[in-house]
């Protein structure tokens, strides 16, 4: 697998330390994000999964722990909109240039508004895609902010 992605490479540009993680990627799984913390043996809110939505009919990036749901309205609240939808899988891809599983917040082909969890914080590191299905990056969370130019906010839905 290669080591090189759009992904890394803007790591590599920004002088961001990171550490790269490999897996077999199980495209029949119920939740990639969810099976890829199993296969590296991470807890599942250190691994993030890339999510990609429309806030008023624009694209916008959140991403969130894998073992959690995005909450709409809490994500067009960080980003000052109205009405929040998950992207149709063909245009995240379109828009990104990832494939849909390898989809990273870095990197992507059209720079959008991005927004991670604030959760991620009370992590040394966490783990974002790579840009390839089978490919995670081990980051610190706040190094993952300033590579995907996002903001950090509450995105999460209410845990029971």
């Amino acid at each position: 697998m290669p080591n090189s992605t759009p992904a890394t490479m803007v790591l590599r540009r920004l002088g961001i330390a990171f550490r790269l993680h490999t897996y077999v990627y199980d495209s029949s799984a119920e939740s990639i994000a969810l099976q890829a913390a199993e296969a590296l043996g991470v807890e599942p809110n250190r691994m993030l999964k890339t999510l990609m939505a429309e806030l008023d009919g624009k694209p916008v990036c959140a991403v969130v722990p894998a073992n959690s749901e995005v909450s709409m309205k809490k994500l067009a609240a960080a980003l000052g909109g109205k009405s929040a939808k998950m992207m149709r899988p063909a245009d995240a891809e379109r828009l990104t240039g990832y494939h849909v599983g390898g989809i990273s917040p870095f990197g992507q082909k059209k720079r959008v508004p991005t927004v991670i969890d604030e959760g991620a914080l009370t992590h040394a590191t966490v783990f974002v895609n790579g840009g390839q299905r089978g490919l995670q990056i081990e980051i610190d969370p706040n190094d993952a902010a300033l590579a995907a130019g996002a903001t950090m906010k509450a995105l999460t839905a209410a845990r029971d």
